[in-house]
């Protein structure tokens, strides 16, 4: 993970294979071929877990050749890897394995790719999954926030004492709100995602739904305070005019309280597009999804670029959140 696959050059292959039957007298053997770039078996056949050795004539110079096996199904399973010397020349040694054993009269395929350098350095293909990845997070988190604000604002007012007043039905409307919001607030994030992406499919969908529903929560919480705790006197003027509830909302509360809410809401993102790179290893999608997998299949290297690009946009994130934060409050 020290050492992330970012950037790399685009090579040119050549795949050169002979036909290996296994176990011995599964399937009909076929000679080795005498000339021009090729590769050689020290025995035409082998049982489960032999080693056979492999030798390549001919190839690319020093060129790295990936051997590997082509299965019956048509799937690949990487065996070892080798460099061609000066003269085209190379030996390695790699073992059966016994999923490559002959299926239906069907023999796996010992293979040798050739990979040759060819052109400047570019970009890995890792490299750009994770920028692909990472603005699906980013965006995973802004329409979340976004849904979720559009949400919380009127069950702010809602969960507000000063706005519902004391009468018996604004009293019953406060603590449903206020019920609602701490009940659904209980649940984590990552409890939501397991939750949607088995209710419904595994993938972005379910973590957006997941993030939505504790943003609701989350800001309609923070807003649901910052109304609360506004200065009386705008209220209390605007009502001496005969103004309805509406009207003093509007003229007396929402003036108060934009600031605070604009603060919240940029927070919020900064926080969901954190959350948001967890999410994946629960089936929630994004830049988490692809790093599980990564390492799931042991490829280090790409699950290092993934962790240094989720480090660089939280960073990224943070500072621009604190910035903006900073300049409306």
């Amino acid at each position: 993970m020290l050492h992330p696959d970012l950037i790399t050059r685009n090579v040119e292959e050549t795949t050169i294979e002979v036909i290996f039957p296994v176990p011995c007298g599964s399937s009909e053997t076929v000679g080795q071929p005498q000339n021009g770039p090729r590769i050689t078996t020290d025995v035409s056949c082998a049982n489960a877990r032999d080693k056979v050795t492999v030798q390549g004539f001919e190839m690319a110079l020093g060129a790295r050749v990936k051997l590997q096996w082509l299965l019956p199904s048509g799937n690949t399973l990487f065996s070892t890897l080798a460099t061609s010397d000066e003269n085209g020349y190379f030996t390695a040694q790699v073992e059966v394995r016994p999923i490559t054993a002959t299926t239906n009269g069907i023999s796996s395929r010992l293979q040798a790719v050739t990979e040759v350098p060819v052109g400047g350095i570019v970009p890995s293909r890792a490299l750009k999954d994770v920028v692909n990845e990472l603005m699906v997070t980013i965006f995973m988190a802004l329409i979340a926030t976004s849904a979720g604000t559009v949400l919380a604002v009127p069950i702010s007012f809602l969960a507000a004492r000063n706005i519902m007043g004391n009468s018996i039905p604004g009293k019953t409307v406060y603590t449903l709100s206020r019920t609602a919001l701490n009940i659904t607030r209980s649940f984590e994030t990552l409890v939501l995602a397991t939750i949607f992406a088995l209710w419904l499919t595994f993938g972005p969908f379910a973590g957006v739904l997941a993030l939505t529903v504790a943003t609701i929560a989350s800001l309609g919480k923070l807003f649901s305070e910052a109304v609360e705790n506004i200065d009386p006197g705008p209220m209390e003027a605007v009502r001496a005019t005969g103004a309805n509830s509406p009207q003093t909302v509007v003229y007396a509360v929402i003036p108060q309280i934009i600031p605070d809410y604009i603060s919240y809401i940029i927070y919020h993102w900064d926080i969901n597009v954190r959350i948001s790179t967890i999410l994946g290893f629960v089936g929630g999608g994004g830049i988490g999804y692809y790093l599980s997998q990564r390492i799931n299949v042991l490829e280090y290297q790409k699950a290092g670029t993934a962790i240094w690009a989720i480090v660089a946009v939280v960073w990224a994130m943070d500072f621009l959140s604190a910035e903006i934060r900073k300049k409306v409050t």
